[in-house]
């Protein structure tokens, strides 16, 4: 009998045999919930990172075919368990070495685990080889081996998303539009690196700790800002991929109980997520912030953030950059509206972000947030200065900026020509609309 707190996915006998579809569908619900605790048990059994993605994969394939013609087993983690460690030692069969690692590999499998693939050894048919209501270090050592500072920041990218977060190459290069083999060759090199570099698959060392946690950190942070506002493409939003940001940073704040920042990560994603459901329109279109229905915002994932920015608080260490981040979303998510917005407040925040994590986009949107609490021209004689700096030199982000400024300066000539900039260095298709569209009402 499967476990009362999962789904059981083994097709009832009297709906005929299974199809490939039904398969698939399990298959993939199994992958995308376990995959982290899959592929982190099989790195601690083979002590090999790349081996165990690999074999877990295979697994995963061997799985649609199996499935489909012998309907899905008991406890589909313990077969994709037990076929991934007989794929692992038949690996090390094929090469003739290790013996000492086959001969424990292939000894009595631990407690949880199957003889076969496909018929569960004596005991509960359900076991798994980790206890379900725990997230153990199998998955932090997954994070912290995905995003090690020796691989580039794209393969951290998609590292993390394919092993820790169980997306395809298909889904990955869906989310930020580059090609599959793009995906599938940074994916591999990123294993080759471990490998080549000797990267052993365990915990940093509790003093690294804080020094890699900003990594991991960093990786899900760039994964949800896509998903919030897409580079380039003709959708504003990547729901699915902000959202599995979010999945990963609730459980990063499992893992890490006593760590501020991945609070203030978490606080960040949900109360930004909060307003998805308002910043679209029925088409797809871009709504502004002034112009969205307030109504529609997800209060539940308001409250969530708020309660994560107050274990951020509680837990005394004062906010870093993502904590301070998320206080300014929660100073949107809890306002009335844009006008009664504590902006003075806001401004205040952006100052200390930009003690702490100092960097052009800060100091812009700081700007903006003096115009709202001081008037556009003080505001307009920052953007300026960055403007002459050029450390935003290619965005369409200072132009669309100072083109909102001058039309509240009544400056609208200059206006135009700004908004018409950006909207040539946009990428997105949608905030393009926009700009274009303001710009056109100013004729």
């Amino acid at each position: 009998m499967a476990r009362a707190d999962r789904p059981d996915l083994t097709p009832a006998a009297a709906d005929g045999p299974p199809s490939a579809d039904a398969a698939r569908r399990a298959a993939e619900a199994v992958w995308r919930i376990e995959s982290a605790r899959i592929v982190g048990a099989l790195a601690r059994y083979t002590g090999d990172f790349a081996l165990a993605e690999d074999v877990a994969q295979e697994a995963l394939a061997e799985a649609l075919v199996t499935w489909a013609r012998d309907g899905a087993p008991a406890s589909p983690v313990g077969w994709l368990l037990a076929t991934a460690r007989r794929r692992a030692i038949d690996g090390f069969r094929r090469k003739s070495a290790l013996d000492e690692r086959y001969a424990v590999l292939a000894g009595e499998l631990t407690e949880g685990e199957f003889s076969s693939g496909a018929v569960a050894a004596s005991g509960r048919p359900d076991d798994l080889p980790w206890d379900p209501d725990r997230v153990d270090d199998d998955v932090l050592a997954l994070m912290f081996t995905a995003c090690h500072p020796v691989l580039a920041p794209e393969a951290r990218v998609a590292l993390t998303l394919r092993v820790v977060g169980g997306l395809s190459s298909e889904e990955i290069a869906r989310a930020f539009l580059v090609p599959v083999p793009t995906v599938q060759a940074r994916i591999t090199r990123a294993k080759k690196t471990l490998g080549a570099a000797h990267v052993p698959f365990e915990l940093p060392p509790s003093e690294e700790r804080p020094g890699r946690l900003g990594g991991v950190l960093s990786v899900l942070y760039v994964i949800f800002t896509e998903g919030s506002t897409a580079t380039t493409g003709d959708r504003l939003l990547r729901t699915d991929l902000a959202y599995e940001a979010v999945r990963l940073a609730r459980m990063l704040t499992a893992l890490l109980p006593a760590e501020p920042e991945v609070y203030g990560l978490l606080a960040l994603f949900e109360l930004t997520a909060a307003r998805f459901p308002a910043r679209t329109g029925p088409d797809g279109e871009a709504v502004l912030l002034e112009d969205q229905d307030r109504r529609l915002w997800d209060r539940s994932a308001i409250r969530r953030g708020l309660a994560a920015i107050g274990r951020a608080t509680a837990l005394g260490r004062g906010l870093g950059p993502y904590g301070l981040q998320a206080s300014i979303a929660a100073c949107h998510a809890t306002a009335p509206s844009v006008q009664e917005t504590d902006w003075e407040r806001v401004v205040l925040l952006y100052e200390a972000l930009g003690r702490v994590a100092p960097s052009p986009v800060v100091e812009l949107n700081r700007a903006v947030a003096v115009a709202m609490a001081s008037g556009p021209q003080e505001a307009l004689s920052m953007v300026d200065e960055l403007a002459v700096s050029g450390r935003l030199s290619g965005s369409h982000l200072l132009p669309s900026v100072r083109g909102e400024l001058l039309v509240r300066l009544g400056r609208t000539d200059e206006a135009r020509a700004e908004l018409e900039l950006a909207a040539r260095l946009c990428r997105n298709t949608r905030e393009r609309s926009v700009l274009l569209n303001k710009a056109a009402a100013l004729e």
